[in-house]
């Protein structure tokens, strides 16, 4: 076991408010995806309010966006959450109600026992943007092993996402 576990932000940029008809199916299916993500091997946290949820958070420049935060034990575990069907129903689901963004998701090792805050989020995103996947920005389709350790990260070809 690594002293490191993996961090990860993925962002949204709603059609409407959150409030709105046109997000009830998505605001309708966060409490069961987060019941799974908080049930599921290798969780460790994840970022929200007295709501159960992150989308009362605001932590970027563009205050319409929404954000999620978890931290899981490694890539596979956190890949099997967002690839298991709960997820993926959701993600298929995606352009109806959220604008298309070329990187709405990324991940980065934390020291085990530290969270990561909204505030790590905007810059990390960022990072990607750039830079494409490095060591303290990456996906989990592209990930980098924990810092200090010579690990390959198993990347499976079947992690994909039909979005």
């Amino acid at each position: 076991m690594s002293g490191f576990h993996l961090a990860q932000v993925n962002i949204g940029l709603p059609l409407e408010p959150i409030g709105s008809e046109r997000l009830r199916g998505f605001v309708e299916m966060l409490q069961p995806v987060n019941a799974i993500a908080d049930a599921a091997p290798g969780f460790v946290w994840r970022l929200q309010t007295e709501d159960g949820d992150a989308t009362a958070i605001r932590a970027f420049a563009d205050e319409r966006l929404i954000m999620n935060m978890s931290v899981w034990e490694s890539v596979e575990d956190y890949a099997a959450f967002v690839f298991g069907p709960e997820h993926l129903a959701v993600m298929r689901q995606r352009k109806q109600w959220f604008e298309t963004m070329s990187v709405y998701t990324c991940a980065w090792w934390i020291p085990a026992g530290t969270l990561p805050t909204p505030a790590d989020a905007e810059p990390r995103l960022e990072l990607l943007r750039r830079l494409g996947p490095t060591p303290d920005a990456f996906t989990i389709k592209r990930p980098f092993p924990p810092p200090g350790s010579a690990a390959v990260v198993d990347v499976r070809d079947d992690w994909s996402c039909p979005v």
